[in-house]
């Protein structure tokens, strides 16, 4: 691995003259190379699984679609403490419920000291999320509005489970893709 992806790291400029091969090195190590797999494996993980999921212990969450959401969030937002990060959306989702919000899902979170459902919870993610891609609080993000505006196709595909109560995942999940069409 070291060797094949050398010649990329010798210049270390932020250049993109001379990748145009790439992607192709980078899907044949992913193919091929163990190493490199673990490699990938440990930085998703620390980067982006393990905090999501931290976050989703302190929460309650009990359902697969809850913390799937929520591990999907921090991919698309990141986990950092930006106004626009995966902390800063649960947080403005809880700070939401001054009251019991019930629901007939079966799992009940306890929210700012109030019983809350946890399919209200994740409805009410999924609106936070929403409204951040398409009005994101940090000038940095704001640059590509348009681009995150578009990128609400994720949210509709939770949305979709939600209404096909399909809360917890099997070995299989129908989803909604990129184009809005149900698929497996």
């Amino acid at each position: 691995m070291d060797d094949v992806l050398a010649k990329y790291a010798e210049s270390g400029s932020d250049s993109v003259s001379g990748l145009e091969d790439y992607c192709s090195v980078w899907k044949k190590l992913g193919e091929s190379d163990v190493k490199f797999q673990q490699a990938q494996d440990t930085v998703r993980d620390e980067m982006y699984y393990t905090p999501s999921q931290q976050l989703a212990d302190e929460l309650g969450l009990k359902f697969d679609i809850t913390r799937g959401e929520l591990y999907d969030t921090g991919i698309q937002h990141g986990v950092g403490d930006d106004a626009d990060g995966l902390p800063a959306l649960v947080s403005d989702t809880s700070k939401s419920f001054t009251a019991d919000a019930t629901g007939d899902s079966g799992s009940t979170l306890k929210v700012n000291g109030h019983n809350v459902d946890e399919i209200v919870w994740l409805q009410k993610f999924l609106e936070v999320v929403v409204d951040d891609l398409k009005n994101p609080k940090e000038a940095d993000n704001q640059a590509g509005t348009t681009v995150w505006a578009d990128d609400d196709y994720r949210t509709k595909s939770y949305s979709y489970m939600i209404d096909a109560k399909t809360y917890m995942f099997g070995s299989s999940v129908e989803a909604l893709d990129n184009d809005g069409n149900p698929t497996t």
